[in-house]
């Protein structure tokens, strides 16, 4: 079973967000980065599991410059054969897409895994468009995922309920909660992603179709009103006429 695993950077979740250059561009100054936690937690964990179920191997891939690599070999430290970066500081979702295609076309595999979101951007848009580009079946949000004789049975959440799906491989999946349980990389793992292969693939031209014209911060919180309960119909009035929900 050869397994891909696409991996991406976002800011830690306690960093502050600020904008420089007019808000068009993220400040990345005192900014500490991590391992997409989606894609560690869930892509990532669940293509070792599917490893050590059916044998084969687990390649992670991350398109990025080279300062990105203490994440790429955190994914070897979990458990990851070997890594794949593409050198290139991607523009958009898209981009991301277009670089792991064409790699994955010089490539054979039976899964691609990636995580629901990057926490950054919220998109959930690159394991779609990967699936597009590649002409392979796709399922977001996977909770659950069984791989037997050439086939995954895969499950998500939808409204009201869940869903299963029968596909044939290859195929690509996102993982979200549910999918696996995260693994803390040992001493030994750490030691050993020293070692283990870490390839770079020069970019490819992609034909960007969107650009990012300003960054905003969501507005502060206002202060908390509080109500008396023998008051409803002032509580009415201000849900209806300041807070707009009703």
């Amino acid at each position: 079973m050869n397994i891909l695993v696409c991996i991406s950077k976002t800011p830690d979740t306690t960093a502050k967000i600020a904008f420089q250059d007019d808000n068009t561009q993220f400040d990345t100054n005192g900014v500490q980065f991590i391992m997409n936690p989606y894609d560690e937690w869930y892509a990532l964990v669940k293509g070792l599991e599917v490893k050590e179920t059916h044998g084969g191997k687990v390649t992670v891939i991350h398109v990025g410059p080279s300062e990105n690599e203490t994440i790429i070999r955190k994914a070897l430290a979990i458990g990851a054969d070997e890594a794949v970066r593409i050198d290139h500081t991607p523009a958009s979702a898209r981009d991301v897409a277009t670089q792991i295609a064409q790699y994955v076309n010089k490539q054979s595999f039976d899964i691609i895994l990636t995580g629901k979101e990057t926490i950054d951007y919220n998109g959930s848009q690159m394991g779609a468009m990967l699936s597009a580009l590649l002409d392979l079946h796709f399922v977001s949000y996977a909770s659950h995922m069984e791989i037997s004789e050439g086939e995954a049975t895969v499950t998500r959440d939808i409204e009201g309920g869940t869903e299963t799906i029968k596909l044939s491989l290859p195929l690509v999946v996102s993982g979200a909660k549910g999918l696996a349980e995260q693994r803390i990389p040992n001493m030994r793992g750490i030691m050993m992603a020293k070692r283990k292969p870490l390839a770079v693939e020069d970019k490819v031209a992609s034909d960007e179709k969107s650009s990012i014209t300003e960054y905003a911060l969501p507005p502060k919180r206002t202060s908390c009103t509080y109500v008396d309960p023998e008051e409803m119909d002032k509580l009415v009035k201000l849900l209806h006429e300041e807070a707009k929900v009703i």
